[in-house]
Parts: C-alpha cells; sequence; structure tokens
C-alpha cells in the first residue's frame, strides 16, 4: 500500500526525489562474507515495496561485479530507482586488498564507460567520486564529472569524504546533490565542516555505515566472531580492547530500544535520520543489507522520533569510541581537515 512506504526527500536542490532512506548494495557482492543472490534479490524487491528507492554501488565492489549484479534489477524497474555508483578507488588485478586513487578526466571518463556497461544503463542518476587523491586539483576532477553530465552519460554529481571546504571548492564548479560521509552514533567527524557545509549550499547528506558496519546492531561484540573473509575483522573498532570498551557503549542504545519496543538498528537509523532536522539539510542514510526481514526493520526506523532526553543520552558515545574508522586513514576527510 502506498501509505506504508517511507516518506520522500529531494537529493540537493536540483537532484533526485528519493526515499528518505536508501540501500547499500556493496555486501550483496562482497566484504561481508558469504553472499545469497536469491535473497539479495529479494531484498532489492522488498526496497521497493518499502519506497526505498536510491540504491548504492560502486565500481570497486566485487571489482564490478556488483553492478553486474544490479543490471536485471535496474532494467527491470528502471523508471522507480535512483542507481548511485562511484569511480575512483583502483583495486589491483592480482591481489584485490591494494588499492589505489585516481581522480585524473582520463581515468574519470573510462570509469563511466565502464560502469555503464555493467550496469546495461544509457545514464547514471548520481555518480561518486568515491575518495579524493589531493594530487590531482580539484577543479580538474569536478570539471571533467561536469562534462558527463553535459554529455548525458550522468544525471547528478556526488562527492564522498570530503571536507567542508573541498564541497565549497567542488560545488562552484558544478552543483553537487549528495555527499557521502561515515555518520553515526560511532563516526561524526562530518560534523566538523562536511555537514554544515553541505546545509549551507543546499546539497544532501548520504550517510554509509550509518549502523557502525553493524556493530551498533549488537549483532557481534567482536570481529573475531564474524567469517574469516570478513573485511571488519582489520577494522580497529571491532578488536580486542577497542571492541570490548565500544560494546559498553551500546547500553543506552539498548535501553531506548526497549522503550520504543524497537531493535538498536531502529535507533541507531532514527538518530541519523533526526540529524536532518537537527542540521537542516536533507539526510538519507544507506543501511546495507542482504535480507528482507532486515530491510523492512530499518526502513520501520524512519518512523521512529527520538526525545530530547533519549538524544542526551546518546550524545556522549561517538566521543568515548576506541579506534579508528579504518586500518588506513589517508585517503578519508580526516585526514585533510
Amino acid at each position: 500500500m502506498a501509505d506504508s512506504k517511507i516518506e520522500k526527500v529531494r537529493l540537493g536542490t536540483d537532484g533526485p526525489e528519493v526515499g528518505v532512506q536508501g540501500l547499500g548494495c556493496m555486501g550483496m557482492s562482497e566484504f561481508y562474507g558469504g553472499t545469497d543472490e536469491a535473497a539479495a534479490r529479494d531484498t532489492l524487491e522488498a526496497a521497493l515495496e518499502a519506497g526505498v528507492t536510491l540504491l548504492d554501488t560502486a565500481d570497486m565492489y566485487g571489482s564490478g561485479a556488483n553492478e553486474e549484479f544490479l543490471r536485471p534489477f535496474l532494467a527491470a524497474h528502471r523508471g522507480e530507482i535512483t542507481l548511485a555508483t562511484k569511480f575512483s578507488v583502483v583495486r589491483d588485478a592480482e591481489d584485490a586488498s591494494v588499492r589505489g586513487v585516481r581522480n585524473d578526466p582520463a581515468y574519470i571518463r573510462e570509469a563511466v564507460e565502464a560502469s555503464l556497461r555493467r550496469l546495461g544503463a544509457d545514464v547514471i542518476d548520481l555518480y561518486y567520486m568515491h575518495r579524493r587523491d589531493p594530487a590531482v586539483p580539484l577543479a580538474e576532477s569536478v570539471g571533467a564529472m561536469a562534462d558527463l553530465v553535459r554529455a548525458g552519460k550522468v544525471r547528478h554529481l556526488g562527492l564522498s569524504e570530503v571536507t567542508g571546504a573541498e564541497l565549497r571548492e567542488a560545488h562552484a564548479v558544478h552543483p553537487i546533490a549528495a555527499l557521502q560521509s561515515e555518520w553515526s552514533l560511532f563516526s561524526r567527524s562530518a560534523e566538523r565542516s562536511a555537514v554544515g557545509a553541505a546545509a549551507a549550499l543546499g546539497v544532501a547528506l548520504v550517510p554509509y555505515s550509518p549502523l557502525g558496519r553493524g556493530f551498533l546492531t549488537g549483532s557481534f561484540a567482536d570481529a573475531a566472531e564474524l567469517a574469516g573473509d570478513d573485511f571488519r575483522r582489520h577494522q580497529p573498532r571491532f578488536t580486542g580492547d577497542a571492541a570490548a570498551a565500544n560494546a559498553a557503549l551500546l547500553e543506552p542504545v539498548r535501553g531506548i530500544a526497549a522503550v520504543h519496543g524497537a531493535t538498536p538498528a531502529q535507533i541507531a537509523l532514527a538518530w541519523v535520520q533526526q540529524r536532518a532536522g537537527v542540521h537542516g539539510l536533507p539526510v538519507v542514510p544507506i543501511p546495507g543489507t542482504r535480507s528482507r526481514v532486515r530491510l523492512e526493520e530499518n526502513a520501520a526506523a524512519t518512523r521512529i522520533t527520538l526525545t530530547q532526553d533519549e538524544l542526551a543520552l546518546l550524545e556522549p558515545i561517538a566521543g568515548r569510541v576506541v579506534g579508528d574508522r579504518y586500518p588506513d586513514m589517508s585517503s578519508t576527510s580526516d585526514s585533510r581537515e
């Protein structure tokens, strides 16, 4: 039923209208252990049923496999979804764990053509620069992206992991519809400058990992519990003493969840969704899942409103988190603040 769907919001001043929560598709192909394609495809159908219309992928997820996985769904539902993909993270063909970053115009032109082929699409709705290479002038990179808009290959532009100053510089070259930053109860560094700049410019925030890569759900307390090929086993926050310290921070999340008859995941998502009113900008988090049940649970979080007292209980959490977001923070916006 139409009234059971989540609300809609516009990405940027002139961007597409999407559900107020999106879906991160990365884990459907890689990074979080084994995948079940049938379950993942059912999850995509569940997304549309719930009004979750922004689907997020990248050319580096599964080294192109995630874009190819989405191709039949995109073909069947092209007019119903907003497809976002990204370029710039380059993986070594011999060792997928080795990565570089390219933002040069020649590479951008190659990358968009490759993504269009894998997606079986004529145009990409939202095209992000996944990571910034400070060696390449930002104006050159965004200028090349703007050329793609003029050529009809891309509809709207986005950036990921940039500072507020970088967002302003890019927006002066071509309007930016969305900024993708890690933003959650555990990760609030985007608030240093990026969130304020986005609000001033009319740019939407698309928080990735709004559930702290699953840690905020309480589904695991130490990455040692996860599958051997799960990339979270290498994240500083989820191992050893850091994991133990961070697990203890979930107590107020669980308490508030009990009051609302909700899950900790729903409380964590409700907190992110309510950042829109706090900071005065559209906020469309993209929690990732491969499960219809979890998709429906996540979407239901958009209907939870936390009280000021509850928000106050959650406020100190991020400042007490132990460990960095990544083992190597050099390609994050934090390293350039």
